[in-house]
């Protein structure tokens, strides 16, 4: 974290500086003296086997770290518990050592509807809010952007992110563990943000993509995936309750609906590049998760539906201009 603030702050002259010095601060102390889950994940990334990896791949489907024959047998062993004893493992598939983490999502599926449409990465500074375990971020670092900023405040999934990253060690990609809202206004620093599987669970939408819209240089883009109702009448569905099971869901557009959030946002060029509904193949349960997945969140009766008789999961990619 502070590395970061070395390498893209410029004490005295960025105004967001002090700000983001502040935070990545009080966010180090928090993790040094910190109970709970953070310090039970952070004893098991500190524990993993200390090896450099003679490959690394992020350009195929799976992050891939290392090689399986570069671990002895009591080395791969406790690899495989300290991964098993991060999950749940929601975003990937990774492949470290040999050691195959097959994630709840198959996010590569959605990679590659998306990547069609991303400007060029290279040079370019990026940030990811919900990053997760930095399963995008590591694919965006492939093309050799300047950086890539990600902010995750959930700790099993830092802490993967930190896993991956203790072997990767790549050096513009950096995570925060904190949520967008602690993040001070950096007006004009970005020349992309994804917003992905972030914005139904915000009570203000449209005053989030405000923030990054000014957070975006001019000309700069951004890519929103969203859950979306079918349907071009200006509406949103509002859950009395739970969605899917999800008890933070709040306003989930039609497709004209999240348009005008864009627009009212300041955005230009919107464009929806892509609507896919949520499949049992892109989303699944794993040994990886422990949890519930996207099955047990369908009406079994009717797996159009979900369990609260809502329509199913379809989620939507936009992309626009500051």
């Amino acid at each position: 974290m502070e590395q970061f603030l070395k390498n893209y702050g410029h004490p005295g002259w960025d105004q967001w500086y002090d700000a983001l010095e502040k935070l990545v601060k009080d966010k180090r102390a928090y993790l040094d003296s910190a109970g709970g889950n953070f310090k039970k994940f952070k004893s098991v990334v500190e524990k993993l086997p200390e090896i450099y990896p003679h490959s690394v791949d992020l350009s195929s489907r799976a992050v891939s770290i290392g090689q399986s024959d570069q671990l002895l047998p009591d080395e791969k062993d406790r690899l495989y518990k300290g991964l098993v004893n991060l999950c749940p493992w929601r975003k990937g598939p990774f492949d470290f050592f040999g050691v195959h983490v097959d994630a709840e999502w198959q996010s590569w599926m959605k990679w590659e509807r998306l990547v069609p449409h991303l400007p060029s990465l290279k040079y370019r500074k990026i940030l990811d809010i919900g990053s997760s375990n930095g399963y995008y971020m590591f694919k965006m670092a492939a093309s050799d952007p300047t950086l890539v900023l990600g902010l995750e405040p959930q700790s099993a999934f830092y802490y993967q992110y930190c896993a991956a990253q203790k072997y990767l060690n790549l050096k513009n990609v950096f995570c925060l563990p904190a949520a967008y809202n602690e993040l001070p206004a950096m007006n004009r620093f970005f020349d992309l943000v994804l917003c992905m599987g972030i914005l139904y669970h915000r009570k203000s939408p449209v005053k989030m993509l405000k923030k990054i819209h000014d957070s975006l240089v001019p000309g700069g883009q951004v890519v929103v995936e969203n859950l979306v109702i079918k349907g071009e009448n200006n509406y949103c569905l509002f859950p009395f309750d739970r969605y899917a099971k999800m008890r933070n869901v709040f306003f989930i557009p039609d497709l004209s609906a999240m348009e005008a959030w864009l627009a009212r946002a300041g955005f230009s060029d919107i464009r929806c590049v892509d609507i896919t509904g949520t499949t049992l193949t892109e989303q699944r349960k794993t040994d990886w998760i422990q949890t519930e997945s996207l099955e047990d969140f369908l009406d079994p009766e009717d797996p159009s539906k979900t369990v609260e008789g809502y329509p199913a999961p379809v989620r939507a990619i936009y992309t626009a201009s500051a």
